[in-house]
């Protein structure tokens, strides 16, 4: 399977996990008996770099939809009409952000929520049939009941609606802060970081780093930790690789600090 592209991940995340929801809400749902579903006549289907889990040899849907009652089948199941349907979309979508959508009212036009079965033919003209036939074969899917465009169109909406959504404020009080937020102690006095230190400010937006509505964004750590940090790593370096607390703590060596001094108490006087 070609991996997607980077600057695409985080568009292709949120799409998955707006499929799985409908996906798990799908499968846990009460089911009445139904007739077995006709064979349907065969399409042709573009050649595709990715393959569903197999379907069942004899066409039982009630056997395929037990085989998506399995964890690791149903992962399998989401990753691949996640990604077969995340390629198909108009590439403005594979990396469109809030900031970019708030400030372009044709794309507000163009992508107005919520769809409708009717829209997704248009948003999505190369969808590979074959997601529809893997959709059909385990039961996600029944025409003429729910058809794959009747299906996907709820997602689709939850996918724009997360895009179009503003991304919450930078934490700036210390009231919203619980404890250090690299080590966790919540008894010491804290004080605020600039992720994107403002010494490099300027330069972080003129470079296209960061935009300038990012530039506030603060982690609240203790007196120990803020230093380290400064220790750990230059402004700039900061700004360009490390601008978020789980950044930092994605790093070995941070890690191991914060856990040592995280294990640090006082003895009362």
């Amino acid at each position: 399977m070609t991996a997607i592209p980077e600057d695409q991940q985080k568009n292709y995340e949120i799409f998955r996990d707006c499929l799985s929801t409908a996906l798990v809400e799908k499968i846990s749902q009460p089911r009445s008996k139904r007739p077995k579903r006709k064979p349907r006549s065969k399409r042709s289907s573009s050649s595709s770099s990715s393959a569903p889990p197999p379907p069942p040899q004899n066409g039982d849907t009630e056997e395929a939809e037990a085989n998506l009652s399995n964890a690791d089948d149903l992962a399998d199941f989401a990753d691949y009409i996640a990604t077969e349907t995340f390629r198909a979309l108009p590439d403005e979508l594979k990396t469109l952000d809030y900031y970019t959508y708030a400030k372009a009212p044709d794309l507000q036009t163009r992508y107005a929520v919520p769809l409708t079965g009717a829209d997704i033919p248009v948003l999505l003209p190369a969808l590979d049939p074959a997601v529809a036939d893997s959709l059909s074969a385990y039961g996600v899917t029944r025409e003429p009941a729910q058809g794959v465009d009747e299906f996907l169109a709820p997602i689709l909406t939850a996918f724009l609606s997360t895009l179009g959504t503003a991304p919450p404020p930078p934490r700036s009080t210390i009231r919203e802060a619980e404890g250090c937020e690299m080590c966790g102690r919540e008894w010491v006095p804290l004080s605020y970081h600039h992720l994107i230190p403002r010494f490099v400010h300027s330069k972080a937006v003129k470079r296209g780093w960061h935009r300038a509505e990012d530039l506030q964004s603060v982690a609240w750590l203790c007196g120990a930790c803020h230093r380290f940090v400064h220790r750990f790593a230059g402004h700039e370096e900061l700004a360009r690789r490390y601008y978020t607390v789980e950044l930092l703590m994605a790093e070995e060596q941070v890690r191991r600090w914060a856990d040592w001094v995280g294990r640090l108490r006082w003895k009362g006087r």
